[in-house]
């Protein structure tokens, strides 16, 4: 089959090596060696990659091996397009869960659909999605490139053989990189979105996220135009004089007033906040009609993510941004998943800002904001370069200005 005009154009010709982190096999049977073979070419048409040390080892498995799965396998099961796993099949996968292998059953739907659940690390992710006959060896690149599984089931399953995913003009920069929205799988499982949530300014500039509502009243006085209140505790004595005097200030700010309250969205829709920002856990445990009271708040709202399954999961509620991080190590919350980096940083710019504002957050501050902007983010979160500067109208001022030369 000749290859299509536009995935032709799209091929860089990068020196990439062999997969160093995945292993296919048995390695001598024709299913294993063409994964290895497949995957090792998309591997090749992605840019270059970051490779850390600590990335993990994956052995993927074209049949059950003789001495079971151990943790570091993967298992793909294909189911029939009725795809339902008998009592037998269901009770072996969680033997292999618990050996701490990942597994992913696969079932066809019509028209080309396929429903993905995978088992990975004590969690349950499920996508819906179209199939691609480079899947597999697109899920075993991604995984060769230090993704975790849900979110490397998240880049194989955007991956088109004809190279729709990826855009012509970011070949020289990301190679094939998948970055067009319309090719990605969907998260299914949560609560019906009730539509989009009001918009925001595209590009919200600096955006400190404070403690308490002495700190946002100084930006009011500074007329910073994005803020957040963080008052983590729901049992705090002063939680509503907190939001409401929060309120108040940015209602004095006169450009571009976008503030927003962490997590307390009851209390923020009753002190009529500009909007709330939530994080998966609390967006996941939400209900259908908490999601609807939300929405018809009037609020914006912005989710926070940690990668593709995430960013996918707060796609499908159409908020008003996405923050994703954490950027770099951070101390000011505890993140349970690694830095992404400023690579992964550029690539989640490339997919989200087309259709969203993002905010990028985690261990940002003044000495690496022009790092940070330099992969197109419109936004950035700081907590500590606002909080424990020597300077604060200083400091503020300066990363403001760096905003601005960027347009």
């Amino acid at each position: 089959m000749t290859k299509p005009a536009r995935a032709a154009a799209l091929q860089p010709t990068y020196d990439a090596p062999a997969l160093s982190h995945v292993q296919c096999l048995p390695a001598d049977a024709p299913l294993a060696l063409a994964w290895q073979q497949a995957a090792a070419a998309i591997r090749a048409r992605l840019a270059p990659w970051p490779d850390g040390s600590a990335t993990a080892q994956w052995r993927l498995h074209a049949q059950v091996p003789p001495g079971g799965f151990a943790k570091g396998d993967v298992f793909w099961w294909p189911l029939t397009p009725q795809g339902a796993l008998d009592t037998g099949t269901s009770v072996q996968i969680d033997v292999w869960r618990a050996a701490g292998a990942v597994v992913l059953c696969t079932r066809a739907l019509p028209r080309g659909g396929v429903e993905d659940t995978l088992y990975a690390n004590g969690e349950i992710y499920r996508v819906a999605g179209v199939d691609d006959p480079a899947f597999f060896p697109a899920f075993a690149a991604f995984l060769d490139c230090g993704f975790a599984p849900h979110d490397a089931l998240i880049l194989g399953r955007a991956w088109r053989t004809d190279g729709s995913h990826a855009r012509a003009e970011d070949a020289a920069t990301l190679g094939d990189w998948p970055t067009v929205l319309a090719t990605f799988p969907a998260v299914v499982g949560q609560a019906p979105s009730p539509g989009e949530f009001p918009s925001c300014p595209a590009r919200l500039g600096l955006y400190p996220v404070l403690p308490n509502a002495d700190w946002c009243e100084r930006m009011a006085d500074l007329q910073v135009g994005t803020v957040q209140l963080r008052l983590k505790d729901p049992a705090h004595p002063a939680l509503k004089s907190e939001i409401a005097r929060t309120v108040a200030a940015g209602k004095r700010v006169t450009h571009d007033s976008a503030w927003f309250i962490n997590d307390h969205w009851r209390e923020a829709m009753q002190a009529e906040a500009y909007g709330v920002h939530l994080g998966q856990e609390d967006m996941a445990a939400l209900s259908a009609d908490e999601v609807q009271t939300l929405h018809a708040s009037g609020m914006r709202l912005g989710i926070s993510t940690h990668g593709y399954y995430e960013i996918l999961a707060a796609h499908h509620f159409r908020p008003s941004y996405l923050a994703v991080g954490a950027v770099f190590p951070t101390t000011t919350k505890v993140i349970a998943t690694a830095p992404q980096g400023l690579a992964k940083l550029a690539r989640y710019v490339k997919l989200i800002a087309p259709h969203y504002p993002l905010v990028a957050i985690g261990g940002i501050d003044a000495q690496n904001l022009p790092q940070v902007l330099e992969t197109g983010v419109g936004c950035t979160a700081v907590v500590r370069a606002v909080t424990e500067a020597n300077d604060v109208a200083a400091a503020v001022k300066g990363m403001q200005e760096a905003f601005a030369q960027r347009g």
